[in-house]
């Protein structure tokens, strides 16, 4: 075996052993996370008119998830889009979860599909650490 060759077998097992050791810390943080963000928009999938005035929408959002994940963070805002020459636009709320399972998440936007009457919900995941923290 040449000298090259060896070289190129050492230099391959510790890039290999450098990520598994990588791999091993990211499975097996405690602290590693998925937020979940959840965009829901509040206008008819058919009519595309408002299914509840704003308050309304946000009270049943709020039910929905205290039923499914016990709590919940949601932000208000206006999301707009072209379809054509017609500009729309809709009451949004953005719902951030954390501490929990996409089939969890499933479950919420089974139900806010069904009470918002809408086609989706969007759902982005994000990595990211997570921590409670309670002060000294």
């Amino acid at each position: 075996m040449s000298k090259k060759f060896a070289a190129l077998i050492a230099g391959l097992c510790i890039i290999a052993i450098v990520l598994s050791a990588v791999a091993l810390v990211i499975v097996t943080n405690p602290k590693a996370d998925i937020q979940y963000v959840l965009y829901l928009g509040t206008n008819d999938k058919d009519t595309n008119q408002p299914v509840f005035p704003p308050e309304e929408a946000m009270e049943q959002a709020k039910k929905i998830l205290i039923n499914i994940f016990g709590g919940y963070t949601i932000q208000e805002a206006k999301g707009g889009w072209v379809d054509g020459d017609k500009v729309y636009q809709e009451y949004t709320l953005v719902i951030y979860l954390s501490d929990t399972t996409l089939d969890k998440v499933h479950e919420a936007c089974d139900e806010m599909v069904k009470v918002f009457h809408q086609s989706s919900v969007l759902i982005q995941a994000n990595r990211t650490t997570t921590e409670f923290y309670a002060g000294k």
